[in-house]
């Protein structure tokens, strides 16, 4: 069934009037020179050419050009009582539609109301007038809602009933007048363009009588507050609270909602969060993380609000407003005492919602200087572990690793849920970019922790690359095996002593060669290639190392066939011997002022390899070094017969048993000569260790003067062959004492050359611009102590390298 808005309401593109008032002047004159036109009849115009005739009939066709008006009849002069009827019968349809409380039915159809207006305006020219009435009549109407709003007795939010049905009838009633004066509205009106449409003048008049009206208002806020202040405290939905959407909806065809709405909901927020920030701090002072809790809870009950009532444009701003009112003053403390516990427990889920909080409220600076202050102090604790050196670099790999993590899943700029889709705020969003501000924080963090233990980090990124070389990849992917390589090297950049990790590296590696523990040579060309390339060029030395070993295995194959053209290898000790030719300055071992006396048998294989090298090499001057020597040896238990792989100097103390049953410290030591610390390291690896092949009286973990030792004949494996692991072959304490201190002397000379070099190339310098030359002079390899410099200065000077300015003592004068 058509509705009478279908029925009365003009084509927006219609040119009905514009074309009837051109061609009804001129078919009027017409009229009147011919003498024919009735004064009864009233013209009107053609079929379809305005919404009531339509209605009554659809024949007439549009077409292009000027419309084409028939007049039937004669034209008569209007009726002026004819026109106080219609006049007066669209006021009285006016009056009753705008009367809230009328229950009196129009006097008029709608279509006979459209006609009188029609009339009113077309034939009887009293826009004008009728234009006042209606105005009076809006008038009057505004101020009887408004006064039944302002002493309606409704209590709370309850009040928001009638205003949101006053608004729906107001609303409904002046969309009902429209079709109804098409013609005073569109005809009229829009002629006169000082006046305001129908809608416009009813909405006006609206706004300013009850949604600006001080005490509507009041109201009006009231309501809202209270409303919105329930759910926040119960944490519940009102029970009217669907009524919001529907006043949002008013306010916004009214154009009142960022006024009367979203600004005061805004500001309610903020207040209510302020507060609420300050007694939850008071209340949870001594829990920053439960307070980061109901912060990340609040933030997400007012998104669910948002999206459930609000128009799309406010999400962000209330969800922003809540951010800030509940962390802006909270930043400092909650960095402080809620970041550490979170890293600690390697939260990653509740640190990714910490930063996304403090992004929200420009707090990254503050969260950023905190993360990076605990890294360091964390960093800091496990270098200085010293009781825990050994696990130092599992500590620091893990930690690294889930460092790492933080800044790629964690840390990071999100994007905020999409506000077309009321999406769950645990949906997952994409990933822009690592923050580089937290990855730089995170670095400077490992170098400051690394320098509270000088060195020793260094060290120990050697040492745990060693085990790693020597152990291999024990089943790992190749690429799993380089992954776990790559993250100790990245540990390697963090540290300033260079020089430490490079002696360390070195002598492990030649450990590693010497005694083929060595894993995979190609791995470890593949190290040194990548720490030559990466790092330091000083690693080229590793190249030389396989050379040596390369011609020591020529060496010894010749010497083998060299022997058997000689007809002397019928015991075949010949190819029992293994002899490596290293240069010296290849490899990282001092020269030995003494050694070991080896068994007659193993000092005459020696003595004729030497003669073989030396007729081949001549000039060339051997030293025996057997501290990294090894060797195998059957023996004979009554479990039944074993193989020994054990060092050249435990073999040396084994063999003694076979001419002695027991042997004392003392006896011992006299048949080897070996030096003190080394036999009783040796002793304590064959009677103290897990595989105990001799036997201690008495018995305890170190070894005495007056201890006695016996052969164990009761000892018993499971293997055939046996590895009796060598006190030699790992880097000792003292070891790594002297390797310390050697470093710290070539430190003292490379200062020297440093400085001596800077002041030769610039003749003249003060201290400041000296030391800062010096630094950067050698920075590749480490980075000196100021007090170091100041000492190597004064010593230069004392050997009058450098002498100081008479006038100016800071001064510094090279001495050609």
């Amino acid at each position: 069934m058509t509705d009478v808005f279908t029925l009365l309401t003009l084509p927006k593109t219609s040119n009905a009037f514009t074309s009837f008032a051109a061609s009804s002047s001129a078919v009027s004159s017409s009229s009147s020179e011919s003498g024919s036109a009735s004064p009864r009849k009233t013209p009107r115009l053609a079929a379809d050419s305005d919404s009531a005739s339509a209605y009554r009939s659809r024949r007439h066709v549009h077409s292009e050009g000027p419309v084409v008006v028939r007049v039937l009849g004669q034209a008569v002069k209007p009726s002026t009582q004819n026109g106080d009827a219609d006049f007066a019968l669209v006021t009285r349809c006016v009056r009753i539609l705008l009367n809230k409380g009328n229950v009196d039915p129009l006097p008029a159809t709608y279509e006979q109301v459209y006609s009188a207006c029609r009339s009113t305006i077309c034939v009887y020219d009293r826009g004008e007038g009728l234009f006042e009435n209606v105005k009076i009549e809006l008038e009057r109407c505004v101020g009887r809602l408004s006064k039944e709003l302002v002493y309606e007795d409704s209590k709370g939010v309850e009040w928001l009933l009638p205003f949101i049905e006053t608004c729906a009838w107001f609303e409904k009633q002046v969309a009902l007048l429209q079709p109804l004066l098409a013609f005073l509205d569109r005809l009229y009106l829009t002629e006169r363009k000082s006046l305001s449409d129908l809608r416009r003048l009813a909405y006006d008049l609206f706004a300013e009588r009850i949604l600006e009206s001080v005490d509507v208002v009041e109201r009006l806020q009231a309501c809202i507050k209270l409303w919105v202040e329930w759910e926040r405290q119960n944490r519940a939905n009102h029970e009217l609270r669907r009524l919001i959407p529907a006043l949002i909806k008013h306010l916004q065809n009214h154009c009142q909602y960022e006024g009367q709405f979203e600004s005061y909901y805004i500001n309610l927020t903020r207040e209510f969060y302020t507060q609420e920030s300050a007694e939850y701090a008071k209340r949870l002072k001594d829990s920053a993380r439960g307070f980061l809790k109901h912060c990340e809870a609040r933030r997400t009950e007012e998104l669910k609000r948002a999206q459930d009532l609000l128009p799309e444009e406010t999400w962000n701003q209330a969800v922003d407003t809540t951010d800030r009112a509940l962390l802006t003053n909270r930043l400092d403390w909650l960095a402080k005492d809620a970041l550490g516990p979170l890293l600690d427990a390697r939260s990653e889920g509740n640190l990714a919602k910490m930063y996304m909080l403090f992004e929200r409220v420009d707090g990254l600076e503050v969260m950023c200087a905190a993360f990076k202050t605990h890294v360091q102090h964390t960093i800091r604790k496990i270098v200085n572990d010293v009781e825990h050196d050994e696990e130092m670099m599992d500590r620091l790999l893990d930690f690294k690793v889930f460092a790492d993590k933080l800044l790629e899943n964690a840390f990071v700029t999100r994007e905020e849920p999409s506000a077309a889709s009321k999406a769950s705020t645990s949906t997952a969003v994409p990933e822009n970019g690592r923050n580089m501000v937290f990855l730089y924080a995170l670095t400077d963090a490992f170098e400051t922790g690394f320098k509270a233990r000088r060195n020793k980090p260094a060290e120990m990124i050697a040492k745990y690359l060693d085990r790693a070389m020597r152990k291999g990849q024990k089943g790992k992917k190749d690429e799993d095996f380089q992954a776990e390589l790559d993250a100790a090297l990245a540990l390697y950049r963090y540290t300033n002593d260079k020089d430490v990790f490079r002696t360390f590296y070195h002598r492990a590696l030649a450990k590693r060669l010497l005694l083929e523990r060595s894993a995979s040579d190609d791995f470890e060309k593949a190290m040194l290639k990548k720490l030559k390339e990466n790092y330091d060029p000083e690693f080229g030395m590793g190249d030389r190392m396989f050379n040596d070993l390369a011609l020591s295995r020529d060496s010894m194959r010749e010497y083998i066939e060299h022997r058997e053209r000689l007809g002397d290898d019928d015991d075949a000790s010949t190819h029992k011997l293994s002899v490596m030719v290293l240069q010296r300055s290849s490899w990282p071992f001092a020269a030995r002022t003494h050694d070991i006396d080896l068994p007659p048998a193993m000092q005459a294989d020696l003595t004729k390899y030497v003669t073989f090298y030396k007729s081949k090499h001549q000039g060339h001057k051997l030293e025996w070094d057997h501290a990294l020597g090894t060797a195998t040896l059957r023996a004979s238990f009554n479990t039944g017969e074993k193989e020994l792989t054990v060092s050249l100097y435990q073999a040396v103390v084994l063999l003694l048993f076979n001419e002695a049953a027991e042997l004392s410290f003392a006896e011992i030591k006299e048949q080897t000569r070996m030096e003190d610390a080394e036999l009783r390291r040796t002793l304590q690896s064959l009677a103290c260790g897990k595989k105990r092949v001799l036997r201690k009286v008495p018995h305890g973990k170190d070894v005495d003067d007056t201890d006695n030792f016996h052969f164990n004949a009761d000892f018993n494996d499971p293997r055939y062959q046996v590895h009796i692991n060598s006190i030699q072959a790992k880097e000792t304490a003292e070891e790594s004492k002297r390797t310390q201190n050697s470093i710290e002397g070539d430190r003292k000379h490379a200062l020297d050359a440093a400085i001596v070099r800077v002041m030769k190339a610039r003749k003249e310098l003060h201290y400041e611009q000296l030391k800062a030359a010096t630094i950067d002079a050698v920075k590749n390899h480490f980075v000196p102590e100021v007090s170091s410099i100041k000492q190597r200065i004064q010593g230069l000077v004392e050997q009058e390298y450098l002498r100081r300015d008479e006038d100016d003592m800071n001064l510094y004068i090279y001495v050609a």
